[in-house]
């Protein structure tokens, strides 16, 4: 029997990934655990593995094309199988699909309701833990808030709400699992009863799939309004995709309210209710050219160069399209300031050379700066958080990722719990995943959950530089390069070697002290090395 395979979900940050290269073709044999394909998404070019066996019967996705996450990527069958049902039913991003007819129930859905099931994290996701719920039963709801954190079978993931009302219903608690579609919750008009709807789901008399298949059917006007927006959410005028929650796009359709020109204020960009709600358009200016009514003629030969102007346009990858958006996103929504020390090396450059004439020891100037500052964040906490707009979140834990350069742009591995690692274990650790970033190798896994960033470009001979903050971070740090100079010392100028260090800060979470005293902190354990061996 034909299996679809869909486009994966293989970061939990995906959205559509472009597949870079196909290592089967139509007719190939394909055995359970063969890679199907090179799926290039926003951090790492990964290989997609067969979980199926059989015959590759249908490419839907060819070389060098994107397509989104669900949408149809491959069928696999028996050898010579008919497949032309499968390929006039199955949705594409141009072809909505079609919705399916649901069976008679007498079951009313109040109005206002809406019913969320457990929802598919990753490509391989059948059941989530709920890890916790960060909003409980009588709580209000507005569209973009946390209902939860989903635990998958990768990493631990915020569920974001699309809808706003009351939390009415959990139907998973706090470390219990669920099957994917199960009832998670029900949300909907304060005081609202809800009992038959749960009371059906655990009976089995109606899925969640039923419900909101009947409720799309029984309002066509819904309906029309559903599929008039989706084509503002898959493009805009210059071929991006536009994220908006479905109430967005409904508000911007009423007012008529061009959605490419609204800033989205929710995760990742997307536009939600209010942003359409608080939307002012700009006022374009119109500017003339003053026409040219003199000429000023040289008396002198002027030599005019003669060529061709050329260009050249090349795409974007998935990589670079999601490095400048969250980027973007950060400079422009977090208030940026900087603060910068300069750095006595002098101990730090004996105590490295040292270390490293120990036998098979490999300590690096950039791993002193790891092991500084996991062991500062210890002591100034206010660093190690995440603003969370009505919240401020204290990160227990240290994690502490370090900006890695690849081809395609930049890669942030994260090392876990990074206070309790030796300087030796941070240089195996950073050379490892390092290793894998450079050559597409590193999971996702391994590149989440950060709560402070380094940045390192003293290798290239920068003295001295700003970094963007890597959200949901406080604060991150920019290395310079070491350079010998004249300095001060007991009154008397001396040769010594020096290394300057700039702290990028969020100013809704880290004051300008709090910033100082924790670079005083590094200062006094950089210059000062065998303090971190304690």
């Amino acid at each position: 029997m034909a299996i679809v395979v869909n486009m994966p979900r293989l970061s939990d940050t995906m959205e559509e990934g472009v597949v870079a290269k196909w290592l089967k073709k139509v007719g190939d044999k394909i055995e359970e655990g063969d890679i199907l394909a090179e799926i290039e998404t926003d951090k790492a070019t990964m290989e997609f593995e067969s979980f199926n066996e059989g015959t590759l019967l249908h490419i839907g996705v060819q070389e060098g094309e994107t397509s989104p996450v669900d949408v149809l990527l491959a069928i696999i069958g028996d050898e010579g199988e008919d497949i032309s049902g499968i390929l006039n039913s199955a949705p594409s991003e141009e072809t909505p699909q079609e919705e399916t007819t649901t069976k008679t129930t007498s079951l009313s859905i109040p109005d206002g309701v809406q019913i969320i099931s457990m929802p598919r994290l990753s490509d391989t996701m059948e059941e989530g833990t709920v890890a916790s719920w960060l909003k409980q039963v009588g709580d209000k709801v507005e569209e973009g808030d946390i209902l939860a954190e989903i635990e998958t079978d990768k990493a631990t993931m915020e569920f974001e709400s699309f809808y706003e009302g009351v939390l009415l219903h959990i139907g998973v608690q706090e470390g219990e699992s669920a099957k994917v579609d199960s009832l998670l919750t029900i949300i909907g008009p304060e005081g609202t009863d809800v009992s038959s709807l749960i009371t059906a789901h655990k009976e089995g008399n109606i899925s969640t799939d039923t419900i909101e298949a009947k409720k799309k059917t029984s309002t066509p006007e819904t309906k029309q309004i559903e599929e008039q927006t989706a084509v503002i959410s898959q493009s805009n005028n210059t071929g991006g995709r536009i994220f908006a929650s479905p109430l967005a796009k409904k508000i911007a359709k009423d007012k008529g309210i061009n959605l490419v020109e609204v800033k989205g204020s929710g995760e990742n960009g997307r536009i939600v209710k209010k942003d359409v709600e608080n939307y002012t358009p700009d006022s374009v200016a119109v500017e003339t050219t003053p026409s040219l009514t003199t000429q000023t003629v040289s008396p002198l030969a002027t030599y005019t160069p003669v060529g061709e102007e050329s260009y050249e346009e090349v795409k974007n990858s998935q990589m670079r399209k999601v490095i400048a958006k969250r980027l973007g996103e950060s400079k422009f929504t977090a208030p940026h300031y900087y603060l910068t020390i300069e750095l006595d090396m002098d101990n730090a450059i004996s105590s490295r050379k040292t270390i490293n004439a120990l036998p098979e020891t490999k300590v690096s100037f950039n791993d002193m700066v790891v092991k500084a500052c996991a062991m500062a964040l210890k002591k100034h906490p206010q660093v190690n958080t995440s603003w969370n707009g009505d919240t401020t979140r204290y990160n227990q834990h240290i994690h502490v990722g370090v900006a890695v350069a690849v081809d395609d742009g930049l890669l942030v591995p994260v090392l876990k719990f990074t206070d309790q690692m030796s300087l030796t274990q941070i240089g195996e650790n950073v050379r490892d995943l390092a290793g894998k970033a450079r050559n597409k190798k590193i999971a996702p896994n391994e590149m989440e959950g950060s709560t402070f960033t380094i940045s390192n470009l003293g290798m290239f001979g920068i003295q001295e530089f700003t970094s963007i903050i890597n959200q949901p971070n406080s604060a991150i740090l920019s290395v310079g390069a070491i350079e010998q100079k004249p300095v001060v010392k007991d009154g008397l100028i001396v040769v010594g070697n020096t290394m300057k260090v700039t702290l990028a800060c969020d100013h809704r979470t880290v004051d300008g002290a709090t910033g100082a005293q924790f670079l005083q902190t590094v200062r006094a354990y950089i210059e000062n090395p065998v303090t971190m061996l304690a």
